[in-house]
């Protein structure tokens, strides 16, 4: 395939192939699964993953590079912004028996962020993620509490995957080169998710997290004022001090109290 980079579209093809065998053997598609892939771009990943799958389903932005997937066997194109594809209607079309899909792409950066957020509505139809993605974003994705990296990101995709940074894909194994750092990211849905109303979990996060400098009782602590949130909630520390755990905890304090 010949194609000249967008950038409007964020377009960085990958073209070291030890790094896609890598990236092909992380994510050890099987015959028959069904899978998704976000930006097939020049089909470096595309093509080893449908050789393995049997058929895969490609969602691609570029009209002139999905009318030139659409000339192979095994792709399923759809020609769409990623950001507005039902996952949970693509599940039940391509899914099967199985009833899940697997995805997996190289996520344009400028967008990376809002994708990974479209896709946890849908993380009840989806098996497993693997995707490339800028290291810094990575880094806040798996990151610990009592870490810089460690933020909302860390906190609401945490809640609801286990992930893993698999590997470190170094600029100059794209075409053209992207001036960041890149990495593989696995994110698997736990299989049995703490309940909780995920718009108020995102809303104590932003609150939290506001002023991170401070101590929570200049943010958290007064928003928890004006709910009138009588349960103990230790606001002596910062927000990026707070475990994932204790985040869903008060979350679920909130909505049971609300609902009393």
């Amino acid at each position: 395939m010949k194609h000249s980079p967008r950038k409007r579209f964020g377009q960085h093809f990958l073209t070291d192939r030890g790094i896609i065998d890598a990236i092909v053997e992380a994510i050890a598609p099987q015959a028959g699964q069904a899978m998704v892939e976000i930006g097939p771009g020049l089909a470096a990943l595309t093509q080893p993953l449908a050789e393995r799958l049997g058929q895969l389903t490609v969602i691609e932005l570029d009209r002139d590079l999905a009318r030139q997937l659409r000339a192979h066997p095994q792709l399923r194109v759809i020609e769409a912004d990623v950001l507005k594809v039902d996952f949970v209607q693509l599940a039940g079309e391509h899914a099967g028996a199985r009833g899940k899909i697997r995805v997996v792409g190289n996520l344009p950066y400028n967008i990376s962020t809002p994708i990974l957020f479209h896709l946890l509505d849908a993380v009840g139809v989806v098996e497993d993620q693997h995707f490339m993605l800028q290291k810094e974003v990575v880094d806040r994705m798996v990151a610990q509490p009592s870490t810089s990296d460690y933020g909302r990101l860390s906190v609401m995709l945490q809640w609801r995957y286990a992930m893993d940074n698999l590997l470190f894909v170094p600029p100059q194994s794209f075409d053209p080169p992207p001036r960041v750092d890149s990495a593989i990211v696995r994110m698997v849905p736990h299989a049995v998710p703490a309940p909780l109303d995920a718009a108020l979990l995102s809303e104590v996060v932003r609150v939290a997290f506001s002023q991170r400098r401070k101590l929570l009782r200049h943010s958290l602590g007064k928003w928890l004022e004006q709910k009138q949130h009588g349960q103990p909630f230790d606001v002596q520390r910062r927000a990026e001090e707070v475990p994932v755990a204790e985040y869903v905890a008060l979350t679920q304090a909130l909505r049971a109290a609300a609902a009393a």
